[in-house]
């Protein structure tokens, strides 16, 4: 069964539309430079609502942050993982005892010391110079699909209700990750979007991919 995480919320309406529709996995963004930019104060207030509401699991997206920013903020928001975006080490991940995954720009070449044993293992994302995720711009399937072979991946980069039953069947990852794909304008969610994304990757799980 393909995971589905819907990223970048920024707001309770949002994250209860994302949950609704079916996500699994609902990320929070607090890289400043982001349009989906959030602060530790209003995720923490979401959270307070979210916890009344069924379980899925809640990611913080990071990058280029200390481990104890990291740590303090899983903390505060009662958040289940970190997801590194930046050029974070293998000593930074292991630092983190298992409560992070490492989100690549670009297909890595060697992950050696990045690997980690639970789901997602790592996240593969479209490679834009100077924009952290959310670029809107496709990743490489193709590859992706080699180390899908070999990890539980996530796939992020330019997934929309259109395209993502066909990521699914190339790459056959773990799971897919969206942000621009199912909005109406930077960091405002679309509840009809987020509704056919999830809609559309079940079918292709129902169709047998």
């Amino acid at each position: 069964m393909t995971k589905i995480k819907i990223c970048g919320i920024k707001t309770v309406k949002d994250a209860l539309a994302a949950m609704e529709a079916g996500a699994d996995l609902i990320g929070f963004n607090f890289y400043p430079k982001s349009p989906r930019y959030i602060d530790v104060g209003t995720c923490r207030n979401i959270m307070s609502v979210m916890r009344k509401h069924g379980h899925v699991t809640y990611v913080g997206v990071f990058v280029n942050a200390s481990v104890e920013e990291v740590y303090a903020t899983i903390e505060t928001c009662g958040l289940s993982l970190a997801q590194l975006h930046g050029d974070e080490t293998p000593e930074m991940l292991s630092a983190l005892n298992g409560k992070a995954f490492k989100a690549f720009r670009g297909i890595p070449s060697d992950i050696i010391g990045y690997e980690r044993n639970d789901a997602p293992a790592l996240l593969v994302d479209a490679a834009v110079k100077d924009v952290y995720g959310g670029s809107g711009v496709t990743a490489d399937w193709s590859a992706a699909a080699e180390l899908a072979k070999k990890y539980p991946l996530l796939l992020a980069g330019g997934l929309t209700p259109e395209n993502v039953a066909d990521a699914v069947r190339q790459v056959k990852p773990w799971g897919v990750d969206v942000a621009s794909g199912v909005e109406s304008a930077p960091g405002e969610k679309d509840a009809a979007k987020m509704s056919a994304f999830v809609k559309a990757v079940k079918q292709t799980i129902d169709d047998g991919r």
